[in-house]
């Protein structure tokens, strides 16, 4: 599994995962430099589930969980998609993780399970649980339990064939059933491919129709097993379907072996989710990067049928129609060409943060350690500061009454000039926050639609119309080239206390905002309970407002008081929390970049130091 490739007697291509991912999840660690031995990626099926609906079966989804070395605290890694009406799930979403031999990695798979509403799973170190999902909250407590594992990284890939199978528990007296996870190491490809396949003459499943025909590809393992890759939609009651393009990376496709054996099924779709074999048939990429051809035309084969009938042909053919590779772009690449990430920072200036004089005040300003709203802004602002040339930085605040005639804002500059809201560098943003402190009333109550309009309305009119006639000298050198090229990217971070008040118009901005290149991401101080906030992160459900949904996930909100290290220290929490509030920047700078069609810049050539000619005397 991780060494050669035994399938094609061939080496892998292997990248090591030493330069890893900035989206990558795992624990920061002030003790230790370790490099990621390689990238893993984890698939997960289970057989056997426990059946908690009355009229279907279970809906579930997995959710995986980590833990920090020397923590017992578990944090979700990440979640699988919901897969409708079945106890026997094969999740197409995969789990991909940094491996370290020398560290112990605990993972907690955990399952719920829903008729209705995307599914996740959550990934943690040590343990895996189940749901039954029967709503579209991603409140785990709101759905039904099915069950969860505990077990390590290192137990997975040492197993036979990188292949471990755990009896799920957690439900007393119950069989939960299985978990099979299967670990792969990845290598480098950074390759896609956009293909369209289309059938012909497939056989009728339906009763009173035709078939209701869908694609299942998967990509074969070394002990002869296979991984289920990708789903295409289903093509309602036809035997010809045509199914629309789709593009998969090479590595979930093949893992970067262009022979590896890949096997496509087709099946017809049932409500119940008892879907009917039609017939599969084996190609290779090597094969379908011939293109439309002769090559690529498959008969569809069911076995049963062809050892039941002697003059049996086939179930129907499957044709691909098209085949275009694309070399995926990094956010380094975009970075490398020079794109430019502009950082505004907004913070809650709200009475129920307290009196900044009184030390149980989220904004009591202690002269030997941070507030949380220092730390957050530090933990954030240090890391974005690096990609920005610049480092200026428009800082603002909501939530108080101005001087000298009490007016309530919820956007107004911390440095006490609106014409010229930028500070220098986090230092300086850090400063305007304490004098703003000392100058304003805190009052209330906490919209966030203004400082997301602030940002975005410079964006949008620059994207639009060129330089705005409205902006001060400093606005028209900082968006002097046009937003279109890619040139730059926004984020807007948000520190509040409290549950929003303007949610209806927050989320309204939010749509309108996803359509530019601009991410938010909210950060929430305090004991306060934040449940409203995830409306706002489209991890599960899209954001929506007036019929609208947004174009894109450019939301992100953690409560700081999750990564609050329990020892007191505060340089681990900061780092902990900017790993996890930043880790989803670089995937939806790319997902605008892509919908755009924004190619990065060329890189500019390396340096070569200057040639200096050593003069000898004779």
């Amino acid at each position: 599994m991780f060494g050669p490739d035994k399938q094609s007697g061939q080496p892998k291509l292997d990248c090591g995962g030493r330069f890893g991912n900035m989206a990558s999840v795992g624990e920061f660690n002030s003790f230790s430099a370790s490099v990621p031995a390689t990238k893993v990626e984890l698939s997960v099926s289970c057989r056997n589930l426990l059946d908690r609906d009355t009229f279907s079966k279970s809906d579930p989804i997995c959710v995986l969980y980590t833990q920090g070395i020397g923590s017992k605290e578990w944090r979700e890694f990440g979640r699988t998609e919901v897969i409708d009406n079945t106890l026997n799930p094969d999740f197409v979403r995969k789990f991909i993780m940094d491996y370290f031999f020398e560290e112990r990695e605990n993972l907690r798979f955990d399952f719920p399970a829903s008729p209705e509403g995307p599914a996740w799973v959550n990934l943690v170190q040590g343990r895996n649980l189940w749901y039954d999902v029967d709503s579209k909250s991603p409140n785990l407590s709101k759905h039904d339990f099915l069950g969860q594992v505990f077990c390590t990284l290192g137990e997975i890939v040492g197993s036979q064939g990188s292949r471990l199978e755990k009896a799920i528990v957690g439900i007393p007296g119950k069989n939960c059933g299985t978990i099979i996870l299967t670990a792969e190491e990845l290598n480098c490809c950074r390759d896609s491919v956009l293909m369209q396949f289309c059938a012909n003459k497939l056989d009728k499943k339906d009763f009173f129709g035709k078939s209701d025909p869908f694609l299942v590809f998967y990509r074969s393992n070394e002990d002869g097993s296979f991984t289920i890759c990708h789903k295409t939609e289903v093509v309602k009651n036809t035997l010809n379907p045509v199914w629309q393009a789709f593009k998969i990376s090479v590595r979930a496709l093949c893992n970067g072996d262009y022979d590896r054996t890949i096997k496509i099924e087709v099946y017809d779709w049932d409500r119940d989710g008892s879907h009917d074999f039609i017939g599969e048939f084996t190609t290779s990429y090597r094969e379908l990067s011939r293109g439309q051809s002769q090559f690529n035309v498959y008969e569809v084969i069911n076995p049963k049928k062809k050892g039941k009938k002697k003059k049996y042909i086939n179930s129907g053919t499957v044709t691909l129609l098209s085949f275009l590779i694309e070399t995926e772009v990094s956010f380094l690449d975009y970075i490398k060409g020079g794109t430019q990430i502009n950082f505004t920072v907004a913070i809650d200036f709200t009475a129920s943060n307290g009196n900044p004089a009184q030390p149980t005040s989220l904004h009591y300003m202690n002269p030997y350690q941070l507030n949380a709203y220092g730390m957050a802004l530090k933990a954030v602002g240090e890391i974005i500061q690096d990609y920005d040339s610049d480092k200026m930085f428009p800082a603002l605040g909501f939530g108080a009454k101005l001087p000298p005639d009490g007016r309530v804002s919820h956007e107004f500059a911390l440095n006490g000039n609106p014409q010229n809201p930028y500070c220098n560098g986090i230092d300086g943003v850090m400063e305007a926050y304490y004098r703003s402190l000392k100058s304003v009333q805190l009052y209330g109550p906490t919209n966030f639609a203004p400082v997301i309009n602030h940002v975005a309305r410079i964006v949008g009119t620059r994207t639009q119309y060129g330089v705005p006639a409205a902006v001060t000298p400093c606005e028209i050198q900082r968006y002097a080239s046009s937003v279109k090229d890619g040139s730059q990217y926004f984020v807007l971070l948000i520190i509040t206390d409290g549950v929003i008040s303007d949610m209806a118009q927050t989320k309204e901005s939010v749509v309108n905002a996803s359509k530019l290149p601009m991410s938010i991401i909210i950060v929430g101080v305090g004991p306060a309970e934040f449940d409203a906030m995830e409306e706002l992160d489209g991890d599960v459900v899209r954001v929506s407002s007036r019929g609208k949904y947004a174009e894109r996930d450019i939301v992100q909100f953690v409560p700081f008081r999750d990564y609050i290290d329990r020892s007191g220290n505060h340089i681990l929490s900061m780092a902990r929390l900017a790993k996890d509030v930043l880790a989803e920047i670089p995937d939806q700078f790319l997902s605008y970049m892509r919908v755009r069609g924004i190619k990065p810049s060329p890189a500019p050539p390396p340096y070569t130091p200057p040639l200096h000619v050593l003069q000898t005397q004779i």
